[in-house]
């Protein structure tokens, strides 16, 4: 059986711990690999060689640092369908969208390489008589990245590449249910010139967690995952002096108005839903159609859903692969069951899916679920799963309600060919990422990633912009040269202390 290490100042290391935790192929269900679970002796010895490496790092030279992430930007465009092919095992999604979010990953990579630019600071000539201000910000030591399972790939280079460009060190505690992608970006990292120690992997559960957030050298965490983790790691962080950005889960509605291609919103819904098997935090999991929409994008979203074919990964003809684990299975029937049992009415039935010749992988096929309301475990709950549920609303400003009283506020969109009713949806929803007649939100590198409300807890969103600002501090300078009266030393010879 294969053994995933850790990897800590710029090698594989085995670390203290006995513990070990299993990793699967979702398609096969099949033991594939044991990954090492870091004890806190283990997080010491990685947060160590961070805080060693940073000593050298954060005095870099800007240069220095691009030439490693232009290194690094091309190493990972090189590999990307390796890499896609180790998320594929062990996520289970498609290779082709496995690709896809190693391409997002790059887009930050490709943001970070203008780190020059990113860190320049502001000059105030004379602000008064013979004094200047300046600002500069420099980054803040040691900083850690808790990620989840659904995009080893993306999420962490949301964090690292701009953390390792603004002079930082990093530690990285991936999932450990699919953690080798994390293993080669690192291998990549030191074939791209990265000093060791600059740039850390940890695997690990709970305990590996509390070690980072309760570690003094520790100066800043960031997260992606749950709501109720997102929110225990930002109190307990914060609790310990740290900087905490931690986005949470999501509830995420299209709304699509009578005035809208439904040829158009079904195909885009049918992907937004079913892509990655529901596995993102991006994922459509609600469509709420306004007046006489309803019918109408019921029987078409019903026709696509059951074209969706689904099968391993590995193969080139699936479009929709397994999910992660038998809970997440267990899970998502459960609330498809609640939601039959509460009123709703079962219109794609996932549940029960046989994938011939992988008897025993972890399949659930795209599932609808009409006639859902607010009170209804299928809405209320994260289903994480390819299930869709179809509400409906009279006007646009009741869906702007409904999706306003959900506790989320991630991503949403509208399908319309209204200007008017978009600029008045815009405006009016409490969500972080909006889309007009685009289901998946996500912005672009040089953009912020982050929602509102139970979606995110701290004040920072993620890369981008606000990215850079979370991993550097400001000085402010302001200097004065008083005019000193010296006598000229016209000589050549070597100056000496007299």
């Amino acid at each position: 059986m294969r053994t995933i290490d850790h990897w800590i100042d710029g090698a594989l290391a085995g670390g203290t711990s006995t513990r070990r935790s299993d990793v699967w192929n979702p398609a096969t269900g099949e033991r594939q690999a044991e990954v090492m679970l870091a004890a806190p002796a283990d997080v010491d010895t990685a947060v160590q060689a961070a805080k060693r490496a940073f000593e050298s790092w954060s005095q870099s030279s800007l240069s220095q640092r691009t030439k490693v992430l232009f290194a690094f930007r091309q190493l990972v465009n090189d590999h990307t369908q390796e890499l896609a092919e180790i998320i594929s095992d062990e996520h289970g999604k498609v290779v082709s969208d496995a690709a896809g979010e190693v391409q997002r990953g790059l887009e930050v990579v490709e943001f970070a390489c203008g780190i020059p630019q990113l860190l320049k600071g502001d000059y105030s000539d004379q602000v008064s008589r013979g004094i200047d201000a300046f600002s500069f910000r420099e980054p803040l030591g040691v900083v850690a990245g808790i990620t989840p399972f659904n995009f080893p790939v993306m999420v962490p280079m949301w964090m690292h590449p701009v953390a390792i460009a603004c002079g930082n060190t990093f530690v990285l505690k991936p999932s450990e249910r699919d953690p080798s992608a994390s293993l080669r970006i690192a291998e990549l990292w030191a074939e791209a010139g990265l000093p060791p120690g600059v740039f850390n992997v940890v695997h690990g559960d709970k305990e590996t967690v509390d070690a980072l957030l309760d570690h003094p050298d520790v100066e800043a965490i960031s997260f992606v995952g749950s709501t109720p983790i997102a929110k225990y790691i930002h109190e307990r962080g914060t609790a310990n002096g740290k900087r905490v950005q931690a986005l949470g889960g999501a509830k995420n509605h299209a709304i699509v108005l009578p005035d809208a291609d439904l040829d158009f919103a079904s195909d885009h819904l049918v992907a937004a839903a079913f892509g990655s098997a529901g596995e993102r935090c991006m994922a459509i999991s609600a469509a709420v159609a306004v007046g006489t929409a309803g019918d109408a994008l019921v029987e078409a979203v019903n026709a696509k859903a059951h074209e969706v074919v689904v099968g391993p990964g590995r193969d080139e003809k699936s479009e929709m692969g397994p999910v992660i684990s038998p809970e997440a299975v267990d899970r998502i029937v459960r609330l498809i069951d609640a939601g039959e049992r509460q009123g709703g009415k079962v219109t794609v039935d996932g549940r029960g899916l046989v994938v011939p010749g992988h008897e025993q992988g972890f399949f659930v096929g795209p599932t609808v679920v009409d006639g859902v309301t607010p009170e209804m475990d299928v809405y209320r709950e994260e289903i994480f799963g390819p299930v869709l549920s179809v509400m409906r609303a009279d006007t646009v400003d009741a869906a702007i309600a409904l999706i306003n009283a959900n506790p989320y506020g991630n991503g949403t969109a509208i399908f319309t060919s209204s200007g008017e009713a978009a600029r008045r949806f815009q405006r009016g929803v409490k969500v972080g990422m909006i889309g007009i007649n685009v289901p998946v939100p996500v912005p672009m590198a040089y953009f912020s990633f982050g929602g509102w409300k139970d979606s995110l807890f701290g004040q920072s969103h993620i890369h981008g912009p606000e990215g850079v600002a979370f991993y550097t501090r400001a000085k402010v300078v302001t200097s004065r040269w008083p005019h000193v009266e010296q006598a000229i030393d016209s000589s050549f010879h070597f100056p000496t202390a007299q």
